[in-house]
Formats: C-alpha cells, sequence, structure tokens
C-alpha cells in the first residue's frame, strides 16, 4: 500500500467513540492499526480552561492547525510527533513519536472541524447517541475513571452546551455514517438499538438484497429511506433484541461482498465485534454494535482496494 486507510470517529464527550474503537482495531489486528486522539491537541489544560473561561469543545482550545497537519501527514505515510493531554490528570505529557500503520483511527471532539483534516479520511463515521443517554455515559465514566463528582460532570454538561451546539453536532453533515445508539423500544434485556444513517458519499453494500421489506428478519433488523440534515439516506436498523440467527445473514452478506473479511466471518473466530461492558463490569455481546464494527471494518477494507 502507497498510504494508510484513515478512518475518522467523531463525537461529543463520551459518545462511544472507544467502545466503536476498540472492536474495529481488534479485527483489523491491532499490529496494523494506530489510533489518534484529536483531544490530544488541546491549547489548555484543564486548569488554564477553568481560569480563562473556555471549554474543550470550543476551536480556539485547541491547536486545529496542528491537528490538521499531523493528519496529512499520516495520510502520506509520515511520522509524526504526537501531542499528550491526560483525562486523567487534565494535563499535558510528553510527546510521543507515531508512524503510521497500514491503518489509522482517528477519534475525538473536533476531526472534521477543518476541510483539510477532512480531506484527511477515508472514512468518516458520527457518533449521534440520544443526549440523555450520553449524559448516562459521561457520568458513569468521568466518576470513575476521571475523578468527578456527579454533580460536577452535570454541570459540567450544562457548560458545554453551547459550544456542542455550536461546534460538534454540526460536523455530523461531514459524515459518511451516522450511528445512533438508543434505549431499546423492545424488551432487550437492556440492549441497545442502533441506527445507522448510509449517505451516498460512499459506496455501501447493496443491503436490500439481503434486508428488505420480505426480509425473514424483518422484526429485528429494517432498511428504508430517510431524510438527514435535509438529504436523502438509506438508514439501517437493527434492534437490540436481535438474535445471532437474524443478523447472520447479514453478517454474511458483507463478508461475501469482501473475501478480505472471511477471517472475522469465521464461526470459529474470536474477536471482539460486538463486546460492550455490561452494568456489573462483565463483557456482554450487542449484536447492532457487532453489525455496526462490520459494516465499517468493510468500508476500511473497500478504501485498501480503492487504492
Amino acid at each position: 500500500m502507497s498510504r494508510p486507510i484513515i478512518l475518522g470517529i467523531v463525537g461529543d464527550s463520551a459518545a462511544g467513540k472507544t467502545t466503536l474503537t476498540r472492536g474495529i482495531a481488534q479485527v483489523l489486528g491491532e499490529e496494523n492499526v494506530t489510533t489518534i486522539c484529536t483531544d490530544d491537541y488541546h491549547k489548555y489544560d484543564r486548569t488554564q480552561r477553568a481560569q480563562i473561561g473556555i471549554t474543550a469543545l470550543h476551536p480556539d482550545c485547541n491547536h486545529l492547525d496542528i491537528m490538521q497537519q499531523h493528519l496529512s501527514l499520516l495520510r502520506s505515510g509520515q511520522p509524526i510527533l504526537k501531542p499528550n493531554y491526560s483525562h486523567k490528570t487534565g494535563t499535558f505529557e510528553a510527546p510521543t513519536y507515531i508512524k503510521p500503520s497500514k491503518f489509522v483511527i482517528v477519534e475525538g471532539l473536533l476531526g472534521y472541524s477543518t476541510r483539510v483534516a477532512r480531506d484527511a479520511y477515508d472514512v468518516k463515521v458520527y457518533l449521534a447517541p440520544p443526549e440523555t443517554l450520553r449524559a448516562q455515559w459521561k457520568v458513569k465514566r468521568d466518576t470513575q475513571k476521571r475523578g468527578y463528582t456527579e454533580e460536577q460532570v452535570l454541570e459540567e454538561l450544562q457548560k458545554r452546551e453551547p459550544d456542542s451546539e455550536a461546534y460538534i453536532r454540526p460536523q455530523r453533515s461531514w459524515s459518511d455514517l451516522v450511528v445512533s445508539f438508543c434505549p431499546s423500544t423492545t424488551d432487550s434485556n437492556g440492549q441497545l438499538d442502533v441506527k445507522l444513517v448510509l449517505r451516498p458519499t460512499i459506496p455501501h453494500p447493496e443491503l436490500t438484497r439481503v434486508v428488505g421489506e420480505d426480509s425473514p428478519t424483518q422484526s429485528a433488523i429494517r432498511l428504508g429511506l430517510d431524510r438527514d440534515m435535509g438529504k436523502p439516506v438509506d438508514v439501517l436498523e437493527i434492534d437490540g433484541h436481535a438474535t445471532k440467527d437474524q443478523v447472520v445473514h447479514l453478517e454474511r452478506f458483507i463478508c461475501d461482498e469482501l473475501p478480505a473479511l472471511s477471517n472475522v466471518c469465521n464461526p470459529t473466530s474470536d474477536t471482539e465485534l460486538g463486546k460492550v461492558s455490561g452494568t456489573t463490569g462483565e463483557m456482554i455481546q450487542s449484536y447492532p454494535l457487532a453489525m455496526t464494527q462490520l459494516l465499517i471494518v468493510y468500508h476500511m477494507l473497500k478504501a485498501t482496494k480503492a487504492i
């Protein structure tokens, strides 16, 4: 390959970027994947942001010029000296020398905020869970892993809302896939449904051949037409109660479309697709998550053929 394939995963804080990335990297082979977080390009540490009165979501709080320069370098296969921001301490650490692998996954808040940055990606994903669900995820993560109290997290969410509205959510318009996990409307034992907006900006698999009105899996998997931000799109919905038997046809169809995925769909393969931590810390299987990750991996491998 002449250059790496770059996947962008953008979404607000605690939208599920890391969970989505984990399974994708494992399937592609962690030795083949370099993961970058654009939050490392913050200008100010946590104390400075509080003193200035600016949130980490504001473009002026980030070195977007350096970020886009580094993305361009990575796309051309060149190394970068990446800054490091510690979410645990709220301070900066020593930079890291990064050489791009076969695949580069770039996740963060403002990854699509400039045209130069957007041009670096082969596949662009935007995560858009309902705000109530994202707030629950953020409270859980920040209290357990980042040393905040629940009151502090809720106060920060309120403070960040204007910047979320102004700078984070508009990036949805630049994505190829919009991923929205949401609470199930049926009895799914706590599993989440997923709604995937498939924009015609990249060629998606011909899903009508396996998912349609006459499909035997209609009760759990549906494909339809809709509009997103005023533009026509395909929408794939997978319910949280979907079973292995119901998703297997969709899984096989995607894998048959691209032989490079044969190892993923091998019944004996032990991948992390769809693995998510349950409420008590145990790992549970989510087929909506697994199919989302598989579709993204499909597009990444498809991009390798294109170049």
